[in-house]
C-alpha cells in the first residue's frame, strides 16, 4: 500500500483544491502516458462526429479509471487552500 516507508506515492496531492498533480515516480508517468495513448485510440476508433455516444462513454470510463489509480496510488486527497 502506498505511504509505507519503502513505497512512495505515485501522485502528489495538489497544493490548491482537491485531487492530484503531476506524478512523483516513473510509474505515475507510465499511467499518464497509457491514459493519453488510450484517449488517442478512442478518438480514432470512435470519432465523436460519427459515434458520440461511444466516444463519450469511453472517455468517461478512461477518466474514472485514471481517478481510481490516482486514488489507490496517490496521496490522500483533501481540500487544500494554502499550498501546504
Amino acid at each position: 500500500m502506498p505511504g509505507k516507508k519503502n513505497e512512495p506515492y505515485w501522485f502528489s496531492a495538489k497544493g490548491f483544491g482537491w485531487g492530484w498533480g503531476l506524478p512523483m515516480v516513473w510509474q505515475g508517468w507510465v499511467v499518464y502516458a497509457v491514459f493519453l495513448v488510450l484517449c488517442a485510440v478512442v478518438v480514432v476508433v470512435f470519432p465523436p462526429s460519427s459515434r458520440p455516444d461511444l466516444f463519450a462513454g469511453c472517455f468517461i470510463f478512461l477518466t474514472l479509471l485514471l481517478v481510481g489509480v490516482c486514488w489507490l496510488k496517490g496521496e490522500p486527497p483533501k481540500w487544500r487552500w494554502d499550498g501546504k
